[in-house]
């Protein structure tokens, strides 16, 4: 299993995700962006430490961080490992007394923690390659092709490699605005139609 360093490029909303925020990890060494779909609580809790704005009482991640130094837990890393069904897992790699554990958590939590212990974040190449954006650079020149509204992408009347089509320049679209919702929503549905075909 390769894993790639990634860090937080940002937290984004869109009055279409119900609460929930985009959370953008981006590559270190390489070009692709990896959205993920996090509660709203989740997104305040990353958000407050990355912005270092220290709450009146501890969030549920400040604890954890208290309690691990008190007793000398240290985390190493964070590793996003999987996706199932469109959801992601990860693990957070801890040492205490010499001894490494692998914690399972869901990877807003896992990120959350993340920034309080300085660890470096992981994702494997197996799931950047799944669901990681790749922003495409256009040739000088070049015009911006005309961005298409999720509403004019067309529906299962096409033939699925048409829909492929036209669904990618749509992605492309969404990464060009920085819309990285829109971008999310369309990665997994030509997911779903490649794993459909």
């Amino acid at each position: 299993m390769r894993k790639l360093q990634v860090d937080i490029l940002g937290l984004s909303t869109s009055p279409h995700t119900n609460g929930a925020y985009a959370l953008i990890l981006y590559e270190l060494e390489g070009k692709r962006k990896l959205p993920i779909i996090i509660g709203g609580f989740e997104a305040q809790a990353i958000a407050l430490k990355l912005e270092n704005i220290k709450p009146p009482r501890p969030f549920t991640h400040d604890l954890f961080k208290n309690i691990a130094d008190v007793f000398h837990l240290h985390v190493n890393e964070i590793i996003i490992d999987e996706l199932h069904n469109e959801t992601f897992y990860a693990k957070v790699v801890c040492e205490v007394n010499g001894e490494v554990h692998e914690i399972d958590a869901r990877p807003s939590d896992a990120i959350a923690i993340a920034v309080r212990f300085n660890a470096p974040l992981f994702v494997t190449e197996e799931i950047m390659d799944e669901a990681g954006i790749k922003e495409e650079q256009k040739e000088e020149g070049e015009e911006e092709p005309e961005a298409m509204q999720p509403e004019e992408i067309p529906s299962v009347a096409l033939r699925p490699a048409v829909k492929l089509e036209e669904l990618q320049s749509a992605l492309n679209d969404a990464i060009s605005n920085e819309n990285y919702e829109e971008a999310a929503r369309l990665r997994d549905e030509i997911t779903r139609l490649k794993s459909s075909s």
